[in-house]
């Protein structure tokens, strides 16, 4: 191109409208009618998806982001140059503008008929066939803009995720809630339980954690007067990769002072339902197969209720070894159950069992939209003890196709049990790791043993005093999942991470 005086990667050009544009404009333009007055004169841009040749005649594909629209291209029309250029260099995957008028063919298909055209960007390696795609799912995900090239149903899964994006911050903002930024790098990796990704800032000479959670400065930003406050940002976590997990994700954590749990229920209501009525016009939706409905309200029952009538279990009336017999008597024939086994013999009390007995045997049958409510104290650091239920915490979770959705607290505005809270998870930690390292408890599962530090600024910032405060944190990928009918994370993440080739 270059030796025949052609640029093949040019600077700019003028287009006057999109694929989709014209399509409405001219919606009404008969099959063979051509309009050619001078407001009938169009030029477009796009990639060249598809060319097909009939003697003098040849018919382009052109596609750009908001549809396609066929390029008729004939030879008497064309100077000789520009034809020459449509038969020795254009190829499918090339970007090209082009300029001319409006026609619909015999066959009905609108078409720019057209006088002119320039390449625009020359495309140096071939699609991938147009029939056939993408079919390996690897290189789907590690090139995944060959995925959007390819397939419209891909690209519009990102256009979802961008409008529920949209959406959840119109609807926050509405209630008077701002948006603030936290650190990604961190002294303290707090917020949840959960592997820090490690790294070192060669200035200060100092190791720092890539965040796990936003919540702790979410809190600090509270204490500081912010009444309503949130944060829709990446979280880093340096754990197993599955269809639900990824290192890394994105969440929304939302704060809201002189508020409690029961406030953010009707709070992820609202946010959630509202999301499927401006991505699906509607609040029943069907996800893999399984008809889900929305409508408010949703199912409230306790993390005990819920064991009790899925197994049959009253934890109520246990002591701790009688409640990990109990708990232990359920996992005949389980795939994992020796594993099961291990942790369950490791928990130190009643509300430990209580919950790994939910997560093995209750999650998965949360199929419609359930709010878990009143977790035990052990698996809740960062809650308030509930005003009612000694040994227990005013914590939800919300399940959704057996998935957990969201997480919310009244949030624990006491400084000193809040540090005690915290100096267990962090002598729990230690004591996991000692136990590894010297091969005491072979039940001990390494992946779960990592060094935790106590974030002594947090415990400052609750000291000069938190009001009551309620906080839920929402996860933006699972939502995109459920309301685009995608079976893993990684289809609705648009650069995961994976292995190594």
């Amino acid at each position: 191109m270059r030796a025949n005086g052609l640029q093949p990667y040019a600077y700019t050009w003028n287009r006057t409208h999109t694929a989709s544009q014209l399509q409405d404009l001219y919606r009404e333009l008969e099959n063979g009618e051509e309009r050619i007055e001078d407001k009938d004169n169009v030029s477009v841009a796009g990639r060249v998806m598809a060319r097909r040749a009939f003697g003098k005649l040849t018919f382009l594909t052109l596609k750009d982001e908001t549809s396609s629209i066929q390029l008729y291209c004939e030879k008497n029309i064309l100077s000789s140059d520009k034809y020459s250029q449509l038969k020795g260099f254009l190829d499918v995957g090339d970007f090209i503008g082009a300029f001319g008028t409006i026609k619909r063919t015999d066959k009905g298909e609108l078409s720019v008929k057209i006088k002119g055209f320039s390449i625009l960007t020359k495309s140096l390696l071939p699609l991938p066939d147009k029939w056939h795609g993408l079919s390996d799912i690897e290189k789907r995900y590690r090139q995944r803009y060959l995925d959007m090239i390819m397939s419209v149903e891909v690209a519009n899964v990102f256009r979802t995720r961008s409008q529920i994006l949209s959406h959840l911050r119109m609807v926050v903002e509405k209630k008077g809630f701002i948006e603030v930024e936290t650190p990604v790098l961190q002294g303290a990796a707090g917020g949840a339980d959960a592997r820090p990704f490690i790294t070192h800032h060669n200035a200060l000479h100092r190791d720092l954690y890539l965040r796990i959670a936003t919540e702790l400065h979410l809190k600090r930003m509270v204490v500081g007067g912010f009444e309503k406050v949130y944060e829709i940002g990446r979280i880093f976590r340096n754990e197993g990769i599955s269809t639900r997990h990824n290192p890394e994700f994105t969440s929304i954590e939302i704060y809201e002072a002189y508020a409690d749990y029961t406030d953010m229920m009707n709070l992820a209501e609202e946010l959630i339902t509202s999301c499927a009525i401006a991505c699906k016009n509607s609040e029943e939706i069907r996800y893999q197969g399984t008809d889900l409905s929305l409508k408010r309200p949703w199912r409230r029952a306790t993390m005990l209720e819920l064991v009790r009538e899925c197994t049959g279990l009253d934890f109520t009336a246990m002591n701790l070894e009688s409640a990990k017999e109990a708990a232990i008597s359920l996992l005949s024939g389980d795939d994992n159950q020796q594993k099961l086994s291990n942790k369950l013999y490791s928990c130190s009390s009643i509300g430990q069992v209580l919950n790994e007995v939910f997560e093995a045997h209750v999650e998965k049958t949360l199929i419609q939209p359930t709010f878990v409510t009143d977790y035990p104290v052990e698996v809740s650091p960062l809650a308030k003890p509930h005003r009612s239920l000694d040994g227990y915490t005013e914590r939800f979770e919300l399940f959704i196709y057996g998935r957990e959705i969201a997480n919310a607290f009244s949030e624990l505005t006491d400084p000193v049990d809040q540090r005690t809270r915290l100096e267990l998870q962090v002598k729990a930690h230690a004591e996991g790791a000692a136990a590894s390292a010297g091969k005491v408890n072979t039940e001990i599962e390494d992946e779960d043993v990592y060094p935790v530090e106590l974030d002594e600024d947090f415990l400052t910032a609750l000291e000069y005093g938190m009001p009551p405060t309620a906080g839920m944190g929402i996860g933006i990928d699972r939502l995109v999942m459920l309301l685009t009918d995608s079976a893993s994370i990684r289809d609705v993440i648009a650069f995961p991470v994976l292995k190594t080739p």
